[in-house]
C-alpha cells in the first residue's frame, strides 16, 4: 500500500514533530485527532505559542482547557461546544466567525498550517483513504500543509464523495482503535413535536430538505415520515435522517444534483448512522466549500432549509450563537443553507425556536420564563442570520412568514407566535423604542 509500513508512527513520535510557533488543523467533529490531542500537552514544558484550529472537537482535551498550558497552546475553533465553551474560559481558546462555505478558504487567506492530523478509515487495496466522516474543510487544510498525519482507525466508515486522498499524500500514519464518537439521540418533546407538524405541513412531497441536530430537527424528521420522493442536500447527515431514508420517505428521485444521493459535509451520531454510511454509494461526502454554497444549494428545486435560533427580536435577526456576548456555538451553515434555499425555485427556508426559555434572573439567582422573541437582541449579541435574509419563523405557538414584509408587518406576525402573556409587553416596548409608531 505504498510505503505503508514506512509511514506509521507513534502518537509520542508525532507529538514529536511539532515546534514552537506552529499553526496545527484538526478535523471536525468525529475527525478531531483524539489520540494526539489526548496526549499532546505532555510536551508542554518545550512548546510556546502553538496554535490549533478545531471546529466541535469532541474531546475535552488538557492542552485547551488547562489553563497551566495556556503559553504552550492557543486554540482557535469554527464551532463551539461544551468542550471549547470550558476551553474558553480556560483563557486559550477564541472563536473564529465564518459562515461554513468559506471557513476554509478565508482561515487559509489568513495563516497556512504546518500540520494538518485527523482521522480517517483505513487504506483501501489501491491505496486510498477516505476521511471518512467529514470533508467540511479537511482536504483543503491537507493540500496546504507540510505535514500530513492521519490516525487511521478499523472503525470508522469507509465514505465516498471527493474526500478519498492517496496514500503517497499523507506524510506519516498512525495506527489507532478508538470508538467513532457517538451523539445521543434526542428524544423530541411535546413543543418540539408541536413545531415538527407545523414544518412538516408545509412540506411536500419531492422537497429536498437541509436539517441540523436536536430535539426540533428530530421533530421534523419523525413528522416528514409520510411524505414521498424527499431528497437530502445537508451540512450534517444525521441520525434522525438516516431514518427518514429507512422509512421510504428520502430517495432522491426528484433532485436536480445529485439524482438519489443523500449529500452531505460531515456526519455524526449513532454507530447505526456511522454503519449506515460505511461503504455506502448512496452518501456523498463533499466539501463544504462547495455543499454549501448557496448557489450550489439554489441548484436544487424546491428546498427547503430548517435551522433554529436561540433569540430573534421583532425585526427578524436572528442571534443563533451566543448568549449576548457569549459565544455559545457558531453560524455553521446557517446564513449559507437560508439563504441558497431561497435562492433555489420553489425554495423555503424555516427558523424555529420556542417561544421562551426560562433563564436565572442575575440578582435573585432565581429562573424565570423569559421570551425568547424580543425587542431588541440582548446587549453583544451577534446576528447569525440578518433581518433580510430570514422567511418562515416558527414556535409552538405557530408560523410567521416574514419573506417580503415590512417591519410594522413583523412586528406584528411575530408578536403572534410569541408566548401569549409576552404580547403586550413586546407591543409596548416597540412603540416604547420606535420600531413601530402608533
Amino acid at each position: 500500500m505504498n510505503n505503508y509500513q514506512d509511514k506509521l508512527i507513534t502518537v509520542a513520535s508525532a507529538i514529536d514533530l511539532v515546534q514552537s510557533g506552529d499553526y496545527i488543523v484538526t478535523g471536525l467533529g468525529c475527525s478531531t485527532a483524539h489520540a494526539f490531542f489526548s496526549e499532546l500537552h505532555t510536551a508542554a514544558f518545550r512548546l510556546k505559542d502553538v496554535l490549533v484550529s478545531t471546529c466541535l472537537p469532541m474531546g475535552d482535551y488538557p492542552c485547551f482547557n488547562d489553563p497551566q498550558y495556556k503559553d504552550s497552546f492557543k486554540h482557535d475553533s469554527w464551532f463551539y461546544n461544551p468542550a471549547t465553551r470550558k476551553a474558553h474560559k480556560a483563557g486559550s481558546t477564541s472563536f473564529v466567525p465564518n459562515n461554513l462555505h468559506f471557513a476554509a478558504s478565508k482561515r487559509l487567506y489568513h495563516r497556512q498550517p504546518r500540520i494538518f492530523i485527523g482521522v480517517a478509515a483505513m487504506p483501501d487495496k489501491h491505496g486510498y483513504i477516505s476521511l471518512s466522516c467529514s470533508n467540511t474543510y479537511e482536504v483543503q487544510m491537507i493540500e496546504a500543509a507540510d505535514i500530513v498525519i492521519l490516525e487511521i482507525n478499523p472503525n470508522y466508515p469507509r465514505t465516498f464523495g471527493d474526500l478519498n486522498i492517496h496514500i503517497s499524500r499523507v506524510t506519516h500514519l498512525i495506527e489507532a482503535d478508538y470508538p467513532v464518537p457517538a451523539l445521543p439521540y434526542v428524544e423530541p418533546n411535546d413543543k418540539d413535536r408541536v413545531i415538527g407538524k407545523y414544518i412538516a405541513d408545509l412540506i411536500n412531497d419531492g422537497d429536498c430538505i437541509q436539517l441540523g441536530i436536536g430535539g426540533m430537527p428530530n421533530a421534523v424528521a419523525e413528522a416528514l415520515h409520510g411524505k414521498k420522493d424527499l431528497g437530502m442536500h445537508t451540512e450534517m447527515l444525521t441520525t434522525g435522517m438516516m431514518d427518514l431514508y429507512k422509512s421510504g420517505a428520502v430517495n432522491g428521485s426528484r433532485k436536480q444534483t445529485h439524482k438519489g444521493k443523500m449529500v452531505c459535509t460531515f456526519i455524526m451520531g449513532s454507530k447505526d448512522l456511522y454503519e449506515f454510511a460505511n461503504d455506502n454509494p448512496g452518501v456523498e461526502v463533499l466539501a463544504a466549500s462547495y455543499v454549501n454554497d448557496p448557489y450550489v444549494i439554489a441548484q436544487n428545486d424546491n428546498m427547503v432549509s430548517i435551522n433554529s435560533t436561540i433569540e430573534i427580536d421583532l425585526t427578524g435577526q436572528c442571534a443563533s450563537e451566543s448568549l449576548g456576548s457569549t459565544q455559545f456555538s457558531g453560524t455553521g451553515g446557517q446564513a449559507d443553507t437560508a439563504i441558497g434555499a431561497q435562492n433555489s425555485k420553489n425554495g423555503r427556508s424555516f427558523i424555529c425556536l420556542y417561544s421562551t426559555a426560562m433563564v436565572k434572573n442575575p440578582e435573585t439567582g432565581e429562573r424565570e420564563e423569559k421570551s425568547k422573541i424580543v425587542p431588541q437582541l440582548m446587549q453583544g449579541a451577534a446576528v447569525s442570520l440578518s433581518r433580510n435574509d430570514v422567511d418562515y419563523v416558527v414556535t409552538e405557538y405557530g408560523v410567521a412568514h416574514l419573506r417580503g414584509t415590512n417591519i410594522r408587518e413583523r412586528v406584528e406576525l411575530l408578536i403572534g407566535i410569541a408566548h401569549p402573556q409576552f404580547r403586550d409587553e413586546l407591543r409596548r416596548r416597540a412603540l416604547e423604542i420606535g420600531i413601530i409608531s402608533a
